[in-house]
């Protein structure tokens, strides 16, 4: 399986805006449906990924551990079900009842969203402040399958805990990296 790393969108970029079907809810639901004023982190990821799968234990634990202190979490496929229908959004609904997410899931089926935010690989995450500014972008934690580290969300947390504090997030990020998202051909 070849590596993809996040390709960093610069710090600083406004959220791109989108409006998208959850696969959960059945509804058409847009960025300002869902932002935050105070963080809010989108993340693309997929169902079938390796490293995704990989960190399901800790996306299910960020959201436990910060949704209940304003932080919106937003999750989104990109992928070409035509060529991996393991990622359908019947699938994706599926994965999020048996994982217990209680965040949205969206389908970018156009894969618009995806190329707005420039995302490269599943997972790759971003974090938005209060006025939609991103302050992160990159890694979960260094936590890969079979490198015996750790699920943790150590380099997001931090990022949160610091938009949290109201202070600066390190700006030495380090990219995310994982299965590059399947574009349609």
């Amino acid at each position: 399986m070849a590596l993809t790393p996040s390709t960093m969108m610069p710090l600083g970029t406004t959220a791109p805006d989108f409006a998208l079907p959850d696969s959960v809810s059945g509804k058409t639901l847009s960025l300002s449906d869902l932002k935050s004023d105070v963080a809010t982190v989108v993340m693309f990821i997929c169902n079938h990924c390796p490293y995704v799968k990989h960190i399901h234990s800790g996306l299910v634990d960020l959201d436990k551990d910060y949704s209940g202190r304003g932080v919106a979490f937003i999750a989104i496929s990109s992928n070409d079900v035509a060529n991996f229908p393991q990622d359908a959004p019947d699938k994706m609904r599926e994965l999020a009842a048996s994982l217990g997410l209680s965040i949205p899931y969206l389908y970018d089926e156009s894969q618009d969203v995806a190329r707005a935010y420039q995302a490269a690989c599943t997972p790759d995450f971003y974090i938005f402040d209060g006025d939609l500014t991103c302050v992160y972008r990159g890694q979960l934690d260094d936590s890969r399958p079979g490198n015996d580290k750790p699920v943790t969300g150590r380099d997001i947390r931090q990022a949160l805990d610091a938009v949290l504090a109201g202070k600066a997030v390190d700006s030495d990020q380090t990219p995310s990296i994982g299965c590059n998202i399947k574009w349609k051909s």
